[in-house]
């Protein structure tokens, strides 16, 4: 019998890229990207690191689409020449160990905070569907360290899809071999497509049908760009992140809609984030409906592969995507096929950057060391 470790190194096709195993980095916001939101040689190496390391299949940390006031300081964007010429670096990198890379496009709706700096310099409001507030937030490097606001309501939602179709277009000029849509954890996407964040009544709110309108218009528009075999999308049905989530009925309706409507344009992939305790926002575990996602949506995926995080339960997942593994491991990969102990010491401390020197960056981000392989 073919164990679970033999699939995970079986090659894979995905369109026109051939990924040479199943085992992936999945997207993780590091904020390393000093001194605003360009990457830079420390973010090189890091990406070189993992794809020497064996991932068969990379997928880029959320990269934004245009200027916004985030949480995370030092994320990388994919929103000027500045930063595609930064992302061509890191494409060569990982191309050159023979690995296949996505750019995970982004736009945080809501959750940005008009006083940061970035939103400030952007001189544009934070846009969401409805003026309907998250619960949370800590903007730890503003002061008074606040949370959430009540965002303005976005006229006509074809100026944000537009922005996703001009940040496909630098993606591919930086190099990638596709992208993937953050349609998860909370962002603009699912807040066109939750009930509780999404009270419109104009074309782009009430119905399922409407509700889904938002993000399927941004996959057609990546599509144009791409080819719908170069385009994946990340979603999170059981909610959980930044004060979304549904009732169970809503919430299968919505997303038994979306996936089977998006399955149709013929996309590369799905990623379906699974329901766990974890998911479960600080405020109350209504905030998430348990639900068993895989079994659920995959049914209803008739073209494209499927991914998830681990464990692979299911002959409906086509690949892992592994995040924190990989953080202290960059050679996670490889020591999963040659039976390597994951014992590098996690530096929590330094998970993520807090601004300073380059060289800085370097602590808990590209100092992990490999394995021995002799």
């Amino acid at each position: 019998m073919t164990s679970v470790q033999d699939i995970l190194f079986q090659p894979i096709q995905m369109g026109p890229n051939t990924l040479k195993n199943r085992v992936f980095l999945s997207p993780l916001t590091r904020s390393r990207s000093v001194p605003t939101n360009v990457p830079n040689t420390v973010n090189v190496e890091y990406y070189r690191q993992r794809a020497k390391g064996g991932a068969g299949f990379i997928v880029s940390e959320g990269a934004l689409i245009t200027r916004q006031g985030t949480e995370w300081q030092n994320a990388p964007g994919i929103w000027n020449d500045e930063q595609v010429n930064g992302w061509k670096q890191v494409t060569e990198a990982v191309h050159e160990e023979g690995t296949v890379i996505f750019c995970q496009l982004w736009h945080l709706g809501r959750v940005s905070h008009p006083e940061a700096p970035e939103q400030l310099a952007a001189g544009t409001p934070v846009y969401a569907p409805s003026a309907i507030a998250a619960r949370g937030g800590k903007f730890r490097f503003l002061l008074g360290q606040p949370g959430y606001v009540t965002p303005t309501v976005i006229d006509d939602p074809w100026k944000l899809v537009a922005l996703f179709k001009k940040a496909a277009i630098n993606a591919k000029d930086a190099g990638f071999d596709g992208v993937e849509i953050l349609a998860s954890n909370g962002y603009l996407i699912p807040q066109f497509l939750d009930i509780t964040s999404n009270r419109r009544t104009d074309e782009w709110g009430g119905s399922v049908e409407n509700r889904s309108r938002f993000g399927l218009e941004v996959l057609k528009a990546v599509i144009e760009i791409w080819g719908s075999d170069r385009v994946g999308i990340k979603l999170m049905p059981a909610g959980g992140g930044n004060d979304i989530a549904m009732p169970l009925e809503e919430t299968l309706a919505t997303f038994k809609y979306f996936l089977g409507e998006a399955d149709k344009l013929l996309i590369a992939y799905f990623v379906l984030y699974r329901y766990t305790e974890v998911n479960n926002d600080f405020i109350t575990q209504e905030r998430t409906t348990p639900h068993d996602v895989i079994a659920t949506y995959g049914p209803i995926i008739k073209n494209a592969l499927v991914f998830a995080r681990p464990p692979r339960t299911s002959r409906l997942q086509d690949g892992v995507l592994f995040g924190v593994p990989w953080i202290a491991h960059p050679d996670l990969a490889l020591r999963i096929k040659y039976n390597k102990p994951l014992d590098n010491v996690f530096d929590k401390e330094h998970l993520y950057g807090s601004g300073g020197s380059l060289e800085a960056q370097k602590k808990g981000y590209t100092d992990y060391p490999f394995a021995s392989y002799n």
